[in-house]
């Protein structure tokens, strides 16, 4: 299906079920992508809301892909046509069988039912590569952290996690940057939200400090209006500035600080759910990232797409 049929087909007033409203959130490996979507998720509830990851459409094992000259970050790499053709489906409320791809051994497994719920968030790699798959979106994210950071998350996961050396992870980040800049990074263009975690240029925050936040709200959607109670004063610890994006093109970017104080955020928070057209009540937890670890900066940007996703809905 050509991508304006697929739009049009989502415009289209459906009595019965609705469509689900979908947000994809895409990134380089490590960028956080399923810390974001998880708060996302719970908070909606799993009555209401499905995730799923769209590295699950990789066209070889671990084992197999030693013998490819790609990496997973290379379409060639993956089943697009089937990732579009489930995303068409969810995108339309139909169901799909997803193939499952298990990161800790590395292997294919046995392909899941899912049924879409009214809220579908997909995470991945690829989520918008092409035209056809970003014509499925009512919302677009990417995660945009800066490479060290990015490159050390993703050691301490993948030798914690799946069974990596530090050696054999360095090696792996090497040999997928050319693709990375291929591939992975143009999706930013795309995004209707980009966010970048990372400190504050020149502050020295104490040990443990979360990363503060720079969220990027493009014209491309219609985001809650934060000028009453934000300004563009840097000595604040969330602060609203009209700056120019990478493109050159003017952009509307949020700054939440790591050492924001609950009381400054919770203005942030309150401000953004009193403009939701549907009088939900503010979801409580949001912003974990691990064990009885909370980062203001993250809470906001979950609420913030929380605010996207049941607007849409409303």
């Amino acid at each position: 299906m050509p991508d304006k049929l697929m739009r049009l087909r989502r415009s289209e007033s459906v009595p019965e079920p609705p469509r689900p409203v979908m947000l994809a959130i895409a990134g380089d490996s490590a960028a956080g992508k399923t810390t974001l979507t998880r708060g996302i998720a719970e908070a909606l509830g799993a009555d209401r809301a499905i995730a799923l990851c769209v590295d699950d459409y990789h066209r070889y094992d671990r084992a197999e892909r030693r013998g490819v000259p790609f990496t997973v970050l290379n379409p060639e790499c993956n089943y697009i046509s089937v990732m579009e053709q489930h995303l068409q489906l969810l995108a339309l409320g139909r169901p799909i069988l997803k193939p499952v791809y298990d990161h800790s051994t590395g292997t294919l497994t046995r392909p899941v039912l899912v049924d879409p719920r009214e809220f579908v968030i997909v995470e991945g790699l690829l989520p918008l590569h092409t035209k056809l798959a970003r014509a499925c979106f009512d919302i677009a994210v990417y995660l945009d952290p800066p490479e060290e950071i990015r490159r050390e998350w993703k050691l301490r996961r993948d030798c914690a996690e799946r069974g990596y050396t530090p050696d054999q992870v360095l090696a792996e980040l090497d040999r997928r940057e050319p693709e990375s800049a291929a591939y992975i990074r143009p999706q930013r263009q795309w995004a209707d939200i980009s966010v970048r975690f990372a400190p504050v240029a020149g502050h020295q925050a104490p040990g443990g400090t979360p990363l503060s936040a720079e969220i990027l709200l493009r014209p491309t959607v219609q985001h809650p209006d934060l000028t009453h109670v934000l300004t563009d004063d840097d000595r604040r610890t969330v602060h609203l500035k009209l700056i120019r994006d990478s493109d050159g093109r003017p952009v509307d970017a949020l700054h939440v600080h790591g050492y924001a104080p609950r009381e400054d955020s919770q203005i942030v928070e309150k401000a953004i759910w009193e403009q939701l057209s549907n009088g939900s009540s503010l979801p409580d937890k949001l912003g974990e990232y691990a064990e009885g670890r909370r980062s203001e900066p993250l809470a906001i940007a979950q609420l913030l797409l929380l605010w996207h996703l049941l607007e849409a809905r409303s």
